[in-house]
């Protein structure tokens, strides 16, 4: 018998080889790791890509596999063994992924243009939409809550004191100095302190008080929030922010801008902003239970900064009134096959339905068919209407199911083939612009009772942060039609 030889260095390269490309080899995924931590994106968005890494190539990476899942524990290990080895070193926690229980941050404005929205006579609406939203979250749910003004102060009584007070901006009378409001300390801390699962919800009239600003025009200080708001966000693409207008009865001193209070009896604006991560506030617009954290009752305008990553779930009608023409769907990808145009008319016409839950807008945003642009060969229109229940039938339930709105294209396909391309703008929605004033001094601006002084300043400074790593759009899809 003839026996195979082999050099010693070829051996060791075979060893070397092995290694690399064997159980132990962590090339793609080490870099992903190390890319997350210096780009500071360490969201529960970067990190379910991570795993995707792992459960793309389970034999490579078999040593983070348990039980045929990502071991989230080894993962871990492995992220904290790759950030010590930074300089400097760096720590992502990442202990509280794969949770389901979500934990909720209160922040609590407390300035001299707060107080008066939660006195004895008033209605409380403002107190109502804190307890509203502690009490969507379960009781065995960690609930922190913080009075911020010039800081960040705890709460000094328990979650059930904070309820039942009726007096909560005299309880917390103590806490911070209410003459002015950073709202770069307590954006940045909101941000950083956020950690895995994390709900922060700041409750705000989001006016900018900086403090010494006496002797400054109010176009820099607008400037000065724009920028500010757009240098706090940019870093923490991963994050999504909801921002709704709440009204309430305001009974009290008003401080404007050149600081002359006068008295104000009548109903005010005040806001609350959501901050998670992107997908958990995914998951939370379609969960009964938090659904009206992300959509609160009563709300004059809303709007969602920076959208999840995910194209929307799509799916073609085959069997809808409205359809043309004949086609097949296509086995793979969003598509059509065989398609001929009505003979009679030479029309076709196919209907998508489509789940843009995800996307935070109203019907009257998304079906204004003007708010999107089609492009195709052969000239597709749309329109598009939400989905109701009277619209299921045995034939078309599994299309409908878990959708929101039916997007109709109709043109004059002659194929041979044709791509239907839709995105639909991301662009700031019309109540932000016309809830804004420039100017809150007594009697100057005839709508006080619905505006907030710089508001498009600052929510512009926070759609600029988010908007400017993308192509200005909610979403882009691509349908494909072949005769």
């Amino acid at each position: 018998m003839k026996k195979s030889l082999i050099s010693l260095p070829l051996m060791l390269a075979l060893a070397l080889l092995t290694l690399a490309t064997g159980c132990g080899g962590r090339g793609p995924l080490e870099k992903a790791i190390k890319s997350a931590l210096v780009a500071g994106d360490t969201t529960q968005a970067r990190f379910d890509s991570i795993c995707g890494i792992i459960a793309g190539n389970p034999d490579r990476y078999s040593d983070y596999v348990t039980g045929g899942d990502v071991d989230v524990n080894k993962l871990s290990a492995l992220i904290d063994e790759i950030g010590a080895s930074l300089r400097p070193p760096m720590h992502w926690n990442t202990s509280a992924y794969g949770l389901k229980q979500l934990s909720l941050t209160v922040y609590l404005e407390r300035s001299g243009s707060m107080v008066p929205y939660d006195t004895r006579d008033g209605g409380g609406q403002l107190k109502k939409a804190v307890n509203d939203i502690i009490n969507a979250f379960p009781a065995t749910a960690h609930t922190t809550i913080n009075i911020v003004n010039d800081g960040i102060y705890p709460y000094q009584g328990s979650v059930q004191q904070f309820l039942q007070d009726r007096d909560i901006y005299a309880s917390t009378a103590s806490l911070g100095n209410p003459s002015h409001t950073d709202f770069g300390k307590i954006f940045s801390a909101i941000l950083q302190a956020q950690r895995p699962g994390n709900v922060s919800v700041l409750v705000s009239d989001l006016i900018y008080s900086p403090a010494d600003a006496s002797d400054v025009s109010v176009e820099k200080i607008f400037n000065e929030e724009n920028s500010l708001a757009t240098q706090v966000f940019r870093n923490y693409v991963g994050k999504s922010i909801i921002v709704t207008k709440l009204m309430g009865d305001y009974h009290g001193k008003y401080y404007p801008y050149d600081n002359q209070a006068y008295d104000y009896h009548g109903q005010r604006p005040f806001y609350v902003m959501v901050i998670a991560d992107s997908k958990v506030i995914d998951a939370m617009a379609t969960d009964p239970q938090y659904a009206r954290v992300v959509a609160l009752p009563g709300d004059a305008g809303s709007y969602r900064f920076n959208q999840g990553s995910s194209e929307p779930d799509c799916s073609v009608v085959p069997d809808w009134k409205d359809n043309a023409g004949r086609f097949r769907i296509a086995h793979r990808g969003l598509g059509m096959t065989a398609c001929q145009a009505d003979r009679t008319t030479g029309v076709m016409c196919f209907t998508v339905a489509a789940d843009l839950s995800a996307l935070h807008q109203p019907d009257s945003y998304l079906c204004q068919a003007a708010n999107y642009d089609v492009q195709s060969l052969t000239g597709f229109t749309l329109t598009v209407k939400p989905i109701t229940r009277d619209m299921f039938t045995n034939n078309n339930q599994s299309y409908l199911q878990g959708k929101t709105h039916l997007l109709t294209f109709t043109g004059n396909f002659r194929g041979p083939k044709d791509d239907v391309q839709v995105s639909l703008r991301n662009q700031l929605p019309t109540w932000i612009e016309q809830s804004t004033s420039r100017d809150d001094r007594r009697g100057a601006d005839p709508h006080f009772a619905g505006t907030t002084l710089g508001l498009s300043q600052l929510l512009n400074g926070i759609f600029t942060a988010f908007s400017g790593k993308g192509d200005g759009t909610y979403f882009n899809l691509t349908i494909h039609l072949d005769n």
